[in-house]
């Protein structure tokens, strides 16, 4: 038996949305499916607007650019991340202030956030990692008593909440990500979430190359221009198709993966009420809403001799982020403040596989595999 990490997951009406899309006559962007998809976002989550884009990246690089980073500007943001959270950023000229990892999740810690803020201070990112939100109440609080912009990097956080807010409807601007390994997929692909209105207007012109062509589309003008900066944001109608069809069974995607997540937090149970490993942390204002399941070792060897373990059995286990602080690109830029909690998890996290079609004896077999390995090869 050999078990992937990650198997995308097809409706079946993906095809079939794409030939209505090819028949149409019209495939680049802002076609007929893109609307929908984002009369879908605005109508089911209430955001002010959506715009889809070609990735998640792009859409954090669109917040980047909305923001007026420019250099010599601080953004702080979690180093148990991946690269384009901070990138986005950085590509505008701004330094990065790092922040470490709560101590019992790999959310940004909120208790020493205040103590990173100074003058230069403009923006804070923060990442609800595998679904699970961050504590923005304290967020938004700093924001305001700062006058800071707040980005919600929601990329694994389609259909979670906030009590009871959706992810990505909080901070001023957001983003959300459809690559493949996501809940909601179109291979690549991602959404800009507006939720200061002073923001739409400009989103629309960065996002259509700097120039007003939305508005004119629209019969708003009677020609366009270039008027910003921009870029080609803007994704072809066809991946929208495909999105699309993804969304219109959002509710049974979730409902399968919830109920995955549950089997393993089960089954893997014992082996944390043993004090082997430890299962991840849904705070009481937090849901789940199931994008991926880790463990936590107790130390990098025991991750290691896991993961080989596994690999072994052909299971696809992984690990998951190396702190950005420490990275090639960035160690000498960082203030050399020490990250524990960052460190911890980037040794010791473990991500097992995860998808719609993953059986119940598959999930078994893993987790059986996981209870051996702790019997027989751990101290």
């Amino acid at each position: 038996m050999k078990i992937p990490f990650n198997k995308p997951y097809f409706t079946g009406k993906e095809t079939e949305y794409i030939r209505q899309a090819v028949s149409s006559g019209h495939i680049s962007g802002d076609g007929k499916f893109t609307k929908k998809c984002h009369e879908f976002f605005e109508e089911k989550y209430k955001f002010k607007k959506c715009l889809l884009t070609t990735s998640c990246t792009d859409a954090l690089e669109m917040c980047a650019i909305l923001l007026d980073i420019k250099e010599g500007d601080e953004v702080i943001a979690p180093s148990y991340t991946f690269v384009s959270t901070v990138n986005a950023f950085i590509l505008r000229g701004a330094k990065i202030v790092f922040a470490d990892s709560e101590i019992n999740n790999p959310n940004i810690d909120i208790s020493n956030l205040e103590k990173l803020i100074t003058r230069k201070t403009k923006a804070i990112i923060v990442v609800h990692y595998a679904g699970i939100a961050c504590e923005m109440d304290s967020v938004m609080a700093l924001a305001k008593q700062y006058n800071l912009f707040v980005v919600e990097d929601s990329a694994q956080a389609i259909d979670s909440y906030y009590k009871h807010k959706p992810l990505g409807s909080i901070g001023h601007l957001a983003t959300l990500s459809f690559h493949e390994t996501k809940n909601i997929i179109s291979g690549e692909g991602g959404m800009l979430i507006i939720n200061d209105e002073t923001f739409i207007e400009r989103a629309e012109i960065i996002r259509e190359k700097g120039t007003n062509r939305s508005q004119f589309f629209r019969g708003e003008i009677d020609k366009y221009n270039w008027i910003d900066i921009g870029s080609s944001f803007l994704p072809s109608d066809i991946i929208a198709a495909f999105l699309y069809a993804q969304l219109e069974n959002l509710n049974h995607i979730q409902d399968r993966r919830k109920s995955i997540w549950q089997s393993y937090y089960k089954q893997l149970l014992p082996l944390k009420e043993a004090g082997k490993i430890q299962l991840p942390f849904i705070p009481e204002y937090s849901t789940c809403n199931a994008h991926l399941f880790y463990i936590i070792c107790r130390n990098l060897q025991e991750r290691t001799n896991l993961n080989n373990y596994l690999k072994d059995k052909n299971i696809g286990a992984i690990f998951h982020y190396l702190p950005l602080h420490k990275s090639p690109y960035y160690q000498d830029k960082h203030d050399q403040r020490t990250l524990p909690n960052c460190d911890k998890f980037s040794d010791c996290l473990l991500r097992l596989p995860f998808f719609c079609e993953l059986g119940y004896y598959e999930q078994l077999f893993i987790t059986d595999h996981i209870k051996l390995f702790y019997e027989q090869y751990s101290k």
